[in-house]
């Protein structure tokens, strides 16, 4: 019986499937690695579960954080003697002045409120202070002003309603020939500004509620009449002009003009005049209105529609 085959030493495992010994550094490294995974891992915002159809699902925070609000430089606060209406950009008639001198031409700048017709510095400070004119900042800067334009007729439409001229207050007579006018004011509705330029152009100020006409003065005699103003219907018409301004030479002028036809019962039914009272009262705090040119009295007829 031959003899038993020597022992076979022990065939070692493949190499791959040997694991080496773990070593200090590397257990560090597992260590910082699984701290940072939990550290960035995201967190429920609360600590409260709200079961739903077997699914929970985080609630939300308790106290939202809240971020106070930030003033801007930009922001204007309200007029606290008129509210609504923001301050005017230039504090003074002296610095609006001083920022056209750059960009109007001299002669005709110079010729404001002395030109017959024409109104001053004040009177454009004014108007950017009631919010009715608005410059762009330009060389010549350009004039937007938005315009209710009334078209008072009467007898079926066959006579109309003019300003033939106006009495300023420097005493220059202002020929003008056009149907009632007047600027609009910021966010003031058609309706509302055609109440108000009859209310102030056709009547006496304080004494006229709106939509009436009020007291209207017949220059030659003491008496008053009532009225009132009737928009009439599918009359309204939106329309755009731009043309040199007559009131301030050399400041081109964008007029956005609203207009409708109205009838107004109780005019006269011939020539009239009517004065109009405090037309910058309320902006006389720095005795500015002193200083600008206003009307002091309208003068009105009635004339052929077709001859406008």
């Amino acid at each position: 019986m031959p003899p038993p085959p020597p022992p076979q030493p022990p065939v070692p495992p493949p190499h791959h499937l040997l694991k080496k010994p773990t070593s200090l550094p590397d257990v560090i490294f597992t260590a910082f690695s699984l701290l940072v995974l939990f550290s960035t891992s995201p967190k429920p915002t609360s600590l409260f579960f709200i079961p739903n159809n077997n699914i929970n699902k985080l609630s939300f925070p308790l106290y939202p954080r809240r971020f106070p609000k930030m003033s801007s430089p930009f922001t204007s606060s309200p007029n606290p003697r008129s509210p609504g209406r923001l301050p005017p950009p230039f504090a003074t008639p002296q610095l609006l002045s001083d920022w056209l001198k750059p960009r109007l031409a001299a002669d005709l700048f110079r010729s404001w409120g002395v030109k017959p017709g024409t109104k001053n510095v004040h009177n454009l400070w004014l108007e950017i202070a009631e919010g009715e004119t608005s410059l762009a900042d330009s060389s010549p800067p350009v004039r937007t002003v938005e315009v209710v334009v009334v078209r008072i007729v009467r007898n079926d439409g066959k006579l109309l309603l003019v300003e033939s001229h106006q009495e300023l207050s420097n005493g220059v007579v202002r020929h003008r020939g056009r149907p009632l006018s007047e600027k609009m004011k910021p966010g003031e509705s058609v309706e509302a500004a055609v109440h108000r330029a009859v209310k102030e152009e056709l009547g006496l100020g304080s004494l006229v509620e709106i939509g009436t006409l009020g007291s209207v003065v017949d220059c030659n005699s003491n008496s008053g009449i009532h009225g009132i103003v009737r928009i009439l219907p599918g009359s309204y018409v939106k329309t755009v002009e731009e043309r040199a301004s007559a009131s301030y030479p050399g400041l081109p002028a964008r007029y956005l003009l609203h207009t409708v036809e109205a009838e107004v019962e109780g005019l006269p039914e011939g020539e009239f005049c009517t004065e109009e009272l405090d037309e910058y009262g309320d902006l006389d705090e720095k005795n500015v209105a002193g200083s600008a040119v206003s009307c002091k009295k309208h003068f009105w007829k009635w004339i052929d529609p077709d001859s406008v």
